[in-house]
């Protein structure tokens, strides 16, 4: 069986503390990767610990991906700790569901702030690293959501929508430099973001996947892990739906 290698790659993963990034982050450092995790409010001492374990290094960084001041602050850390970027991982998201109607402006704001102004300005800043190389890999996380479309999501699903967008054309735009843009789009994946869902609203979810079963973090992460390796190298530009059979 082949074994998917990261080894010398230095790799940046956002939201990397819980759930679906914690799992990218932790894939990654097993692959052999150095990796600059960013959290916000939950500390990434686990992946620091699990990268000195491993023999490689995590550099854990606060920041606020909202914020474009942060979101190059991260890109900056892993020039500067490890001398390049091999990899972007955009993972950082947050919902503030609610009918259109009744939605205020922040509701509104900081959903597409964190979810899609992020990802614009860590692959701005990561971009120009990548295209001195001629070499990188970026994968941004979408959402079914945002193929789908979902009642009580207009700005969720706006957000991850736009991500599929960007990332497409950000393909085309330094797909020449030898750089990969690729998106994947979860389903229902068990996490904190989900685990708040009423129990109700859960298995009306479960009837629509055909797989009948929940997603958990390591399925992600292993697709994340597969596109950022040498095996997904004549791929970009594609968005790899994630989701049991919900979306077909």
């Amino acid at each position: 069986m082949k074994t998917i290698s990261l080894e010398g790659q230095v790799a940046v993963v956002t939201g990397a503390s819980r759930g679906i990034g914690r799992a990218i982050a932790e894939e990654f450092i097993r692959a052999g990767a150095n990796v600059v995790v960013n959290y916000n409010k939950t500390p990434a001492d686990e992946l620091t610990a699990l990268a000195e374990k491993e023999g490689r290094r995590a550099v854990a960084v606060q920041a606020d991906v909202s914020k474009v001041e942060d979101c190059e602050k991260l890109i900056d850390t892993a020039v500067k700790e490890f001398g390049k970027i091999d990899i972007l991982v955009n993972n950082a998201g947050i919902t503030r569901d609610g009918l259109l109607m009744r939605m205020d402006q922040n509701a509104w704001d900081s959903v597409i702030e964190t979810n899609l102004r992020s990802v614009f300005a860590t692959c701005r800043a990561a971009s120009k690293h990548m295209m001195k190389a001629r070499s990188g890999c970026v994968i941004n996380i979408s959402s079914t959501s945002g193929i789908m479309g979902n009642p009580g999501q207009t700005n969720y699903s706006a957000s991850k929508a736009g991500v599929i967008g960007f990332s497409r054309s950000l393909a085309r735009e330094i797909g020449a430099r030898g750089i990969r843009v690729n998106v994947i789009a979860p389903g229902f994946i068990q996490s904190d973001m989900t685990s708040g869902l009423a129990d109700k609203l859960k298995e009306e979810v479960a009837k629509q996947i055909a797989l009948g079963v929940f997603g958990e973090p390591a399925d992600i992460a292993n697709a994340a892990l597969f596109l950022a390796s040498p095996m997904a190298r004549f791929i970009t530009g594609a968005v790899l739906v994630v989701d049991g059979g919900m979306a077909m």
